[in-house]
């Protein structure tokens, strides 16, 4: 969808300004996208935190951080924005005027790794997580096995599998000892890393027409 200049790629989690892509970290992406989702109203600080937080407690420095991050990365000055709307005393409203007919487009289950707010996107079907170079998800790490574990993605489900790993492979702080379902925000443990699992179901790609 096209915004001031502006495309957001939903599907690729990719925002650009022209031809040029805009960098943003994992959780200002998916506020933006939060606010677009829902711009025909306001969005309370509460929900906010909710979406993108869910059951963590953090202080409301940290959505004032991420709104700080989107207005820098869509120059939009917070005297006079055109794009994000902050009501006082409530939250933050997306204002922006999107243009072109939106075509919304079904990709499937989309996945993928997140650590230390880098993104490692996971293929339908099988994704080796290891030092492997060929690896989906490659955490070059002396804890990490060569072939640490396989995360399967399916229509049915997303499940993870310890591949014969030297340090192994925990979930919820749990070495799993066969093929086990994983869920959105599930936390693993590869080696001494933590990451942790996005499982967006329905996935929407869309773009202007």
């Amino acid at each position: 969808m096209n915004f001031h200049g502006h495309r957001l790629d939903v599907g690729t989690r990719q925002l650009f300004r022209g031809t040029a892509e805009v960098h943003l970290s994992p959780k200002a992406f998916e506020l933006l996208h939060v606010l677009i989702e829902n711009r025909t109203r306001a969005v309370s600080k509460t929900e906010l935190h909710e979406r993108l937080w869910p059951a963590t407690f953090v202080t409301e420095a940290n959505l004032a951080s991420l709104i700080a991050e989107l207005r820098r990365a869509l120059r939009d000055p917070s005297r006079a924005p055109m794009i994000i709307r902050t009501v006082r005393g409530f939250g933050y409203a997306f204002s922006g005027q999107i243009t072109g007919e939106v075509r919304v487009a079904p990709t499937g289950r989309s996945c993928w790794l997140v650590w230390q707010g880098h993104e490692f996107p996971l293929q339908e079907g099988e994704n080796i997580v290891g030092r492997d170079p060929a690896a989906a998800a490659r955490f070059d790490f002396p804890s990490v096995s060569r072939r640490h574990a396989r995360i399967t993605v399916a229509p049915d489900g997303v499940t993870v599998e310890d591949l014969g790993s030297k340090n192994g492979t925990l979930l919820r702080q749990q070495r799993i000892t066969g093929v086990t379902p994983i869920v959105d925000f599930d936390e693993l443990q590869i080696g001494s890393l933590q990451v942790v699992i996005r499982v967006i179901h329905g996935a929407e790609s869309t773009q202007t027409v």
